[in-house]
């Protein structure tokens, strides 16, 4: 009989991966896992890099994963929060138009949120002003289920918890190959560790493509790295809660938002732009190889030809104070330049497909021995329960199998 140090191996020590961990010793006590994370502690990259917000669902197509995951995910992650005394507060939002263009993709998102079973209630210019005193616009919805909450104390909790069920999580692990066989998987880190697995969950976030790569998968996508840019406000009293500008549809990205945080600060961005390594959090960070690796993958050619306008203003706003002001004061009028100060940013591991395709829902395959999340994309924070539960299902399918 082979030998294996454990039946589940999860790579990757994000919210989603601990999560992943945290559903299995649930539904199946008993089930040894090991989760590897290459950084030294959890939640180094997207969890603990991004505003912290609880989103409800209405952005997202009904029926859709994102959908699905976000409604069911806000709740119990208020729950969650509850339970072990995490920073959480359900603040609600305002979604403002600003232009009269935006008039008709607002009212799209009512009928959206509906579809979802969220409580939206639409505002007149005078109402916003009755949430949000210093905001101005011509219309707005206001969506009470939406959040925030302290994501990097969440994926502390999911790690102890899942610790004290028996996972193995070890720090400073990064995957460098794997030997997927008829028997199961090898795994060998950087390190020098060498792991046997009957199945191998693939939640590497940034690098999930590199690793599905290593299981000998064609992943059919690559992640293409932005950077979301933020500033914080040296005068919080001007926002209460959150606030958001009405989204393209042609694009995954919500746009320049106001994010109250759980600390009572206030998070002014993201903007969107190409990170030049995906961990790239700064223009200073180049990694020659991963940026050859994007610019050689077709689909990173197709977004530029197809959305360089875009590209160009997301550029303009990172390279340029007054142009990121500028948008800042279509919702906020009294901002100025003073009130914004440089805060930490964040990457997004973007799905592209070859075709130029982004990805815009949760994006999971299944091969033999192995799970791969290839594509979570915000709400993956806010889902990250019901997400859990559902990769850990899988997995356990494929441990079934023999």
């Amino acid at each position: 009989m082979r030998a294996y140090d454990c039946e589940v191996l999860v790579v990757g020590g994000g919210i989603v991966g601990l999560s992943t961990a945290y559903a299995l010793t649930r539904a199946a006590p008993g089930t040894k896992v090991t989760v590897l994370e290459k950084e030294p502690g959890p939640a180094r990259h997207q969890t603990g890099r991004n505003s912290g917000v609880i989103h409800s669902g209405v952005y997202y197509r009904p029926g859709s994963l994102k959908a699905r995951f976000a409604v069911r995910g806000a709740a119990e992650m208020v729950k969650f929060c509850a339970e072990y005394g995490i920073d959480c507060a359900v603040t609600g939002k305002l979604i403002v138009a600003t232009d009269r263009e935006e008039l008709p993709r607002l009212h799209a998102l009512v009928q959206r949120g509906r579809e979802n079973g969220i409580p939206v209630r639409e505002l007149g210019a005078a109402q916003i002003t009755e949430h949000e005193p210093q905001v101005r616009g011509l219309a707005a919805i206001h969506v009470g289920t939406t959040g925030v909450c302290d994501f990097r104390a969440v994926a502390a909790q999911l790690a102890a918890s899942a610790e004290a069920s028996g996972t193995d999580i070890r720090y400073g692990e990064e995957v460098a190959a794997v030997d997927r066989r008829a028997w199961g998987v090898a795994v060998r880190t950087t390190a020098g560790t060498v792991i046997r697995a009957r199945v191998l969950v693939n939640c590497a976030g940034l690098h999930c493509d590199r690793v599905a790569r290593l299981a000998g998968d064609d992943p059919g996508m690559r992640i293409v790295p932005f950077r979301g840019e933020y500033y914080e406000l040296t005068r919080p009293a001007l926002v209460r809660g959150l606030v958001y500008p009405v989204p393209d549809p042609a694009f995954p990205f919500l746009g320049v938002h106001l994010t109250r945080g759980v600390d009572g600060e206030v998070h002014v961005g993201p903007n969107a732009v190409p990170a030049l390594a995906r961990e790239g959090y700064r223009w200073s960070t180049v990694r020659p190889a991963e940026l050859a690796a994007t610019l050689a993958w077709p689909g990173s050619w197709r977004i530029a030809q197809r959305h360089w306008r875009y590209g160009a203003g997301e550029l303009h706003r990172s390279l340029s104070k007054p142009a990121f002001l500028a948008a800042v004061r279509r919702l906020l009028p009294e901002i100025t330049e003073a009130d914004l100060r440089p805060a930490a940013a964040g990457v997004r591991a973007q799905a592209v497909l070859r075709d130029g395709t982004l990805v815009d829902d949760f994006l999971i395959h299944e091969s033999p021995r192995t799970v791969h999340v290839l594509n979570a994309p915000s709400p993956a924070a806010t889902a990250s329960l019901p997400i859990g539960r559902e990769i850990a299902t899988r997995a356990l399918a494929a441990l079934a199998e023999g």
